[in-house]
């Protein structure tokens, strides 16, 4: 049995099938619906979603299974042990996945699961949105093989596509991460990520003038949301937001910084227009955002398939 809760135990030949398999399932979904006919999908929420709780929602009914939803706080995990809660869980359904708030409670369910397990999302790594960008990159260039600079917040997004360029070993991932979120990914991951080759960590206090220089070259430029979705509307978070803001609005990604480079923009949502992306760059690549949040539905399908039948 296998889970997913980064990419840590899976090898580059079994991300690709799992990129294949989501490929060929949105192209003919006829074939693929009655894939997972009976199965059983709990999906629990410590953190607020649309895209994770609808592609995977609408993607195991497409697979011909069900979904069992439930919040967080609605549940007894809130209360009780929750080892015990986790295997009680466990004998109802097939396959579970969790969007969290911490790495160590992803951690826990892991080892604790008796059916497969997804992390949905938590502080550290978003596995299944890097496979779905890894999947739209496919659709658009036909190949791994491509640069994407990412500008924004070192946080689980950014660790997933560090992790998986690192994983790949094709293309390359340049980071520009003035603003360093608290994550749990060990003390040589980036480093590590760095010797492949597949990785370029900029100076994080690089101008937006410098960094230009190499927007030019991109097939790729990717932002994420300077501030956790639990945090941007939280009053309590208000000076610490403000604060943050400030300090990352050189980095927006405007019209200014686009205009000499050829390079798509992607963004794995919720936007917050006018800060990391500027509403004239959000409307010329809005299909290119809908095609990787699309994709999510495809891409999760073939991972609960994929650790369904391992």
């Amino acid at each position: 049995m296998k889970n997913m809760l980064n990419f840590k135990n899976f090898t580059a030949q079994e991300l690709q099938d799992i990129l294949d398999l989501a490929i060929d399932m949105k192209k003919d979904p006829n074939k693929y619906a009655h894939a997972l006919e009976g199965k059983k999908l709990y999906s629990l929420f410590e953190k607020t979603s649309t895209r994770t709780f609808l592609s995977f929602t609408t993607g195991i009914t497409e697979l011909g299974g069900h979904y069992f939803n439930q919040l967080w706080e609605d549940s007894n995990f809130v209360l009780g042990e929750p080892v015990s809660e986790i295997k009680y869980v466990c004998r109802n359904v097939d396959i579970i996945m969790a969007r969290l708030i911490k790495n160590e409670t992803v951690e826990m369910f892991g080892k604790n699961v008796t059916v497969p397990f997804i992390n949905g999302c938590d502080n550290s790594y978003h596995p299944c949105q890097i496979l779905a960008d890894m999947m739209t990159v496919i659709e658009k260039f036909g190949t791994l093989d491509i640069k994407l600079m990412y500008i924004g917040a070192k946080n689980n997004v950014f660790n997933s596509l560090v992790e998986f360029f690192a994983k790949m070993k094709k293309g390359t991932l340049y980071g520009l991460t003035p603003l360093v979120n608290d994550t749990a990914c060990g003390p040589d991951f980036y480093e590590e990520a760095k010797a492949t080759g597949h990785y370029v960590e900029l100076d994080p206090t690089m101008s937006m003038e410098e960094a230009k220089k190499y927007a030019d070259i991109m097939d790729v430029l990717y932002t994420d949301t300077w501030v956790d979705m639990e945090f941007f509307n939280n009053p309590a978070y208000k000076e610490k937001k403000e604060e943050t803001l400030s300090k990352m609005m050189p980095y927006q990604i405007n019209d200014e910084f686009t205009k000499d480079s050829k390079a798509i923009v992607f963004h794995d949502m919720p936007m917050h227009v006018g800060f990391e992306i500027s509403e004239s760059v959000e409307q010329k690549n809005l299909e290119h955002i809908l095609d990787q949040a699309e994709n999510r539905r495809h891409a999760e399908k073939a991972v609960m398939y994929t650790l369904i039948n391992s």
